[in-house]
């Protein structure tokens, strides 16, 4: 075996070695037991050891052939408490699956896994447009090409066909009067400009009108270019001619509707290149171009994350070291070599990520034409990190966590969960942003195009791989980040486990609850959708939203303020419905709950005067903005956590400011509700009770009041996206010497986060969950836990 420690080498290095010495074939890694013997376990020995509970667990004693029948009590090693739950890490669990955890999953030790690496080649390196993913020698092409090597020039239009009237086409996004970028859909001043490269985004390239009546917003001419954005005159509004110098001193005037919407550019005149936003920007294995990562030679994945036989294993990833390396024999390797072998030790759960076409990730990141959309970070003139507040930014944090975590696997057959990542949120957000991405086929639905992306990524999977078929998707992982998760999941998908953020059984809330039209997956054919839930708690999992990482917050202990500075009885702050100025005029928005609730206990005027019925001076229920938000939160005792349009990310705002969540949405699960014991930290009240709402938290000891704030306290760093932060962090501190305040912050965080949390519920249903627990007791596979870990079947 070669040790990737000691060894300093390219690929075609090794197979001049390899085709000289002969290896000793990895069987021997495997031989011997696994597992520790059980022979000699007597039964008070394993009532302290992991199994199902209060199961029997047959054991055969070397003295007899008869089997004796050991009773595995996890109830007595782990008992519940008196709300029923087992804390495990810090976190008040279900008991049973508290207590599996605390048996098992703390016990569980790494196991050697076969790594493959890929070295085959692609048809003509892919011309230079795209990476070659080497492990079907198959490309992925740049945005605007296309082909089997990516030799193929697209014609992306910014514009719809125009018409006498619309001379530049009905109105898009991408809609352009100047140089449109036919590769990306994107529009810029063009030749014969001095600054041809600067963006011109939608009304910056034509006329405005002035509002007919005071106060009436501005309205754009569709049909008209400004050309005055060209002008060289001073007392003009210019744009692509204009000096960032002259402007800044306010010697020149510019249009103010033109702006640096655009990623990769930085300064209000888009004139200082900084660094694009990449899934884990590229893993310093090759360039960010917009969204897509130009990998290295020897390198691919969407974050060029994973090493051919060409690249230099002294650089692998930490996910796959340390690594012993098998080569082929010499007359495999005549100095090409195809694929390599890699013993790597690896704690279970396994998951494989599929390397899905780039048009579900790295297309739809690299083509976005506004650069807050779709990630959740961008780089200011220093390549600095400026986190974003876009509300579906835990899908990006999501994916750079799986592609970096330790428990990936490019070894399909090994693999006990399949990734599958598609970009909802980016989807939904780019519906209709260019003609490329046109939902004409749609009706107007973002929903529909959506369903339509994942729909498409399945039949790509089916067809190329093996894995789906052998269990009908069960084992598979889906991430739905919009409003409404996983209402418009296709139903040939709905097998999988569903990662969401809007837990809606429809056990009550049986329709979209959306109030936008768009996102409605109501009209949605049941021959595409089929006739499933939203969420179905027996495989599916919510997880908490994205939070902008708030060093403030955490210098300031919000989680752990102690009940005597919580002076707040009750507090929410936000959008309570029509009654209230610019409040949502849709009375199906929330479903109805905030309105009721501002009927009862609204503590601010609505546009008739009024406060609610039952207001008092302890309780706060208004829709005016908050001069220090997170404060408030962090001084009260309950906290509301209510629907918005769907989910809200109202439970992750209480819990990091450690206020108790009053949960209020029947039939519709929060983050981790399935898997937490939610009594120890949380509230839950039925929308028929909200008049007594108040009544209900005053009737809470203060014993009982301690006991959540407790836990809360214990859990909070579950609702955070840690993992990713710090990687992000890491980075910084590698590529340009960046210790900001938030990375100091979030490196002295030392309990798990949101996906160690996913990491321990995939842990506990591959081993609890009947058609898993099948799989795992047929099959051979080594799972780096004691027998009695492992369920048998009753």
């Amino acid at each position: 075996m070669f040790s990737n420690q000691k060894w300093k080498c390219t690929w075609s290095q090794i197979a001049t070695v390899a085709s000289v010495i002969v290896l000793v074939s990895l069987v021997h890694l495997f031989l011997g037991p696994v597992v520790p013997s059980f022979d000699s376990v007597n039964v008070r020995q394993a009532q302290s050891l992991c199994g199902p509970v209060n199961e029997s667990i047959t054991q055969v004693t070397k003295n007899s052939s008869e089997p004796v029948a050991v009773v595995v009590a996890f109830d007595r090693r782990f008992p519940a408490d008196l709300h029923g739950a087992v804390v495990y890490r810090n976190a008040s669990w279900k008991s049973e699956i508290g207590q599996w955890l605390s048996s098992c999953d703390a016990v569980a030790k790494e196991v050697d896994i076969i790594e493959p690496i890929g070295g085959r080649k692609c048809l003509n390196e892919c011309s230079g447009q795209g990476v070659c993913n080497h492990e079907f020698g198959i490309c992925r092409c740049f945005h605007g090409f296309t082909g089997e090597d990516c030799s193929q020039k697209q014609q992306l239009e910014c514009n719809y066909e125009k018409t006498p009237e619309m001379p530049y086409g009905r109105w898009v996004v991408s809609i352009c009067s100047r140089h449109c970028d036919t590769t990306r859909a994107m529009c810029f001043c063009g030749e014969g400009t001095k600054y041809p490269n600067r963006p011109v985004p939608e009304s910056c390239g034509f006329q405005i009108n002035a509002p007919v009546n005071p106060g009436e917003p501005k309205m754009t001419d569709w049909s008209k270019p400004d050309l005055d954005i060209l002008t060289t005159n001073s007392s003009k509004q210019g744009w692509c001619n204009v000096d960032p110098e002259d402007a800044y001193a306010m010697k020149v005037k510019i249009k103010e509707e033109c702006d640096c919407k655009y990623d990769c550019l930085w300064g209000r005149f888009c004139e200082v290149p900084v660094q694009c936003t990449c899934v884990n920007q590229c893993s310093g294995h090759g360039k960010c171009r917009g969204g897509f990562c130009q990998c290295d030679k020897g390198w691919f994945g969407t974050d060029c994350s994973i090493p051919s036989t060409l690249s230099s294993f002294g650089e692998w990833p930490q996910w796959l070291r340390p690594a012993h390396l098998e080569v082929p024999s010499g007359k495999d390797v005549p100095g090409n070599l195809i694929n390599l072998s890699a013993v790597v030790k690896k704690k279970r759960p396994l998951i494989y990520v599929y390397d899905l076409p780039p048009d579900f990730n790295s297309l739809l990141i690299e083509g976005r034409h506004f650069k807050l959309e779709c990630v959740n970070r961008i780089y200011d003139d220093r390549n600095a990190t400026v986190w974003t507040d876009y509300l579906y930014g835990s899908q990006m944090a999501f994916y750079e966590s799986i592609l970096a975590t330790g428990h990936r696997t490019l070894n399909g057959e090994e693999a006990d969960f399949f990734f599958v990542p598609v970009l909802d949120s980016c989807i939904i957000n780019r519906a209709d942003d260019s003609p490329h991405l046109s939902m004409q086929n749609h009706t107007g639905l973002r929903s529909s195009l959506t369903l339509e992306f994942y729909k498409r990524a399945y039949e790509h999977i089916v067809e190329k791989y093996p894995y789906w078929n052998r269990s009908s998707g069960r084992d598979h992982i889906w991430f739905f980040s919009w409003d409404e998760g996983a209402c418009y999941a296709p139903k040939e998908i709905w097998n999988s486990m569903m990662l969401v953020h809007w837990g809606n059984t429809n056990s009550k809330h049986k329709n979209s609850t959306t109030a936008y039209w768009g996102d409605n997956w109501d009209e949605i054919s049941e021959e595409r959708r089929g006739d499933h839930p939203c969420f179905d708690p027996s495989k599916d999992l919510v997880v908490p939203a994205w939070k902008v990482p708030d060093p403030h917050s955490m210098r300031a202990n919000y989680w752990d303020r102690p009940r005597e500075k919580r002076k707040t009885l009750f507090y929410f702050n936000g959008n309570l419905g029509p009654a209230y100025e610019k409040g949502r005029p849709e009375d199906s928005y929330s479903m109805g709950i905030r309105q009721k609730l501002a009927e009862e206990f609204g503590s601010s005027p609505n546009k008739e005067g009024k406060l609610g019925k039952q207001h008092a001076d302890d309780v706060i229920v208004t829709p005016s903005r908050s001069d220090n938000y997170h404060n408030d939160i962090a001084s009260s005792i309950f906290c509301g956590v209510f629907p918005g349009d769907g989910w809200s990310g109202r439970m992750e705002d209480s819990i990091l400011q450690g206020c108790v969540p009053v949960i209020i949405q029947d039939g519709i699960y929060l983050p981790y509700e399935n898997m937490l014991n939610y009594e120890s930290f949380a509230v839950r009240v039925s929308e028929d009770d909200i008049p007594n709402l108040i009544n209900t938290l005053r009737g809470f000891n203060e014993t009982e009041i301690q006991f959540r704030l407790a836990n809360v306290k214990k859990l909070w760093q579950r609702f955070l996206f840690r993992d990713s932060i710090l990687l992000e962090a890491e980075r910084q501190k590698a590529s340009f010497g960046h210790e900001d305040d938030w990375a100091v912050q979030f490196s002295k965080l030392k309990h798990d986060d949101v996906f160690a949390t996913l990491i321990q519920t995939l842990h506990y249903k591959l081993h609890n969950d009947p058609w898993r627990r099948e799989q795992v007791v047929n099959r051979t596979k080594d799972y780096g836990l004691p027998r009695e870990c492992l369920h048998k079947t009753s």
